[in-house]
């Protein structure tokens, strides 16, 4: 026996915490009767569960891609506003959901994966994994404001850690800086919201490395499996 949302994590329906939202909305079935309910236990092997309206299971066999995502692309399975979805770019025979997020203007690295209890780990705070970004953004901020997002604090949405940031370049006739920003935190829109604090406007913003692993060889709007090697990395990162 086993609660719903773990199940539904193990599953790779989505994290536990999406899980549970996903149930809150009643788009979860047991056995054909909808649940809402939190802490609900099921029989993994008994009971029959669907999500909305198809039926899951626990996949013994754990599949592990990377995506080189495009802008205008949500982080979704399904998207109630009929936007353009991550998964039109992933194999269309595999069952697979986004380690995490990056919003529909941001481009860059994205895992995906049916290891729901990798997904979980990975997307949970206690597991500080350093991701990277590239931003530019106008007009050019102030040293003095640079070094107050680097202190880390509150920024008005919520409060981050102390983070790296890089000058790559500036253009100043455009007036627009082009920064290196490393953080380890997933705080929903983070790098975004930390530069629209200090009064600048993104052009563009793309995450080219998630801990050791970057988009080196793969082209935008490309998808990939992982090595070997490159699931044991990412398996470490998560702590299992």
């Amino acid at each position: 026996m086993m609660r719903l949302q773990k199940f539904m994590a193990m599953a790779g329906v989505a994290s536990r915490r999406q899980s549970e939202k996903l149930i809150e909305a009643g788009k979860v079935k047991v056995n054909g009767h909808v649940v809402k309910e939190m802490g609900m236990k099921i029989d993994e092997k008994r009971d029959t569960i669907h999500v909305q309206g198809k039926r899951v299971f626990i996949n013994e066999d754990k599949l592990y891609y990377m995506l080189n995502k495009p802008r205008g692309y949500v982080s979704t399975v399904n998207d109630e506003k009929n936007r353009k979805t991550i998964m039109e770019l992933v194999p269309d025979e595999e069952r697979l959901y986004p380690v995490g997020r990056l919003d529909q203007n941001t481009s860059g690295i994205l895992l995906l994966t049916n290891d729901g209890d990798l997904t979980y780990r990975l997307t949970h705070p206690k597991h500080e994994v350093t991701k990277k970004y590239v931003i530019k953004v106008k007009p050019i901020p102030s040293k003095e404001k640079l070094s107050e997002l680097r202190k880390g604090g509150d920024i008005g949405v919520y409060s981050i850690a102390p983070c790296e940031i890089r000058l790559r370049r500036f253009d100043e006739e455009e007036n627009t800086g082009t920064y290196e920003v490393t953080i380890s935190e997933g705080k929903n829109r983070q790098v975004r919201n930390m530069f629209e604090y200090i009064g600048c406007e993104v052009v563009t913003l793309k995450r080219i490395a998630i801990g050791e692993l970057t988009l080196k060889g793969l082209r935008l709007g490309k998808s990939r499996k992982l090595t070997p090697d490159e699931i044991v990395y990412v398996k470490k990162l998560a702590g299992i």
